[in-house]
C-alpha cells in the first residue's frame, strides 16, 4: 500500500551531526557540496605549494644578492647566478648578462677596445622586461583560481541552500501543515551549502591577496635590480 505524501514527516530522517545532516540533504545540495570540496581540495594545494615555490623564491633571492655584493665583476656573478634555480633576479641577471655577451664577443670587463654602443642597450633593457615579465608570470600562475573560489564559492553555496530550502518548503506544502521541529532540519541541511561557500570562500580570498602582495614585491625587487643592473653596464661598459 502506498503512503500518501502528507503522512510523511520531513522531520523524522533528521540526524543532529553534521554528517548526518549532509547525507540526509538532497542530491542536488550533496552535489554542490561536492563541488565546493573539489575548490577547497584544489584551493588549499594551491595555497600549500605556493607558500614553498614563495619561500624558495625568498630565500634564493637573499643568498643571490650576498653573492652579488660580494662580487666587483659582472662575470664573477654568473656562476653564482646559475646556482639559484628558483631567484627571480638571479634569472634577471643571467638574461641580461646572455643579452650583452651577444653584443660582444669576446666579452670582457671593462670593455676596453670594443665598445657596446648607446643604442644597444636597449636591446639589454627589452631582455631584461622580458625575463621580469616571465617571472612574474610563473609567480602569479595558479593564483586565478583562488581568485575564482573566492569569488564563486558563496553563490555556489548559496544556490545549493536555495534549491534545499525550496525543496524543504515543497514538502510542507505536500504537508498541509509544518511546525518548527518539522521546519527546521530541512533548512538546517540546506545551510550548509552556504557555510561549506563561505568555507572554501574564506581561505581563498585571504591567501591570494597575501600571495599577490609578495608578488609584486617580488616584481618591484626585479625591477630594481634591472634598473641598477643597466646602470653598471651603462656606467663601465659604454664608452662616452
Amino acid at each position: 500500500m502506498v503512503k500518501d505524501i502528507s503522512s510523511l514527516d520531513i522531520g523524522s530522517g533528521f540526524h543532529g551531526s553534521l554528517l548526518g545532516m549532509i547525507l540526509d540533504a538532497g542530491w542536488i545540495v550533496q552535489l554542490v557540496l561536492l563541488l565546493l570540496l573539489i575548490f577547497s581540495i584544489i584551493s588549499w594545494t594551491i595555497i600549500f605549494l605556493k607558500f614553498r615555490y614563495y619561500g624558495k623564491i625568498r630565500k634564493e633571492n637573499e643568498a643571490f644578492d650576498a653573492d652579488y655584493q660580494r662580487s666587483s665583476k659582472l662575470s664573477e656573478v654568473l656562476p653564482a647566478a646559475k646556482k639559484y634555480t628558483f631567484s627571480t633576479t638571479a634569472e634577471v641577471f643571467r638574461v641580461g648578462y646572455s643579452e650583452l655577451t651577444k653584443m660582444n664577443r669576446p666579452f670582457k670587463e671593462p670593455v676596453q677596445g670594443d665598445d657596446i654602443p648607446l643604442s644597444s642597450l636597449d636591446n639589454v633593457q627589452r631582455a631584461l622586461n622580458r625575463a621580469s615579465n616571465t617571472e612574474m608570470t610563473k609567480l602569479e600562475s595558479s593564483l586565478g583560481f583562488l581568485a575564482t573560489t573566492g569569488s564563486a564559492s558563496p553563490f555556489i553555496g548559496l544556490f545549493g541552500t536555495v534549491w534545499g530550502i525550496m525543496e524543504t518548503f515543497k514538502a510542507i506544502g505536500a504537508r498541509g501543515s509544518a511546525t518548527l521541529a518539522v521546519v527546521a532540519p530541512g533548512i538546517s541541511e540546506a545551510l550548509i551549502a552556504t557555510a561549506a561557500g563561505l568555507a572554501a570562500a574564506i581561505p581563498a580570498v585571504i591567501f591570494y591577496n597575501y600571495f599577490l602582495n609578495r608578488s609584486k614585491t617580488m616584481v618591484q625587487e626585479m625591477d630594481n635590480f634591472a634598473d641598477e643592473f643597466l646602470n653598471i653596464v651603462e656606467r663601465y661598459l659604454v664608452k662616452k
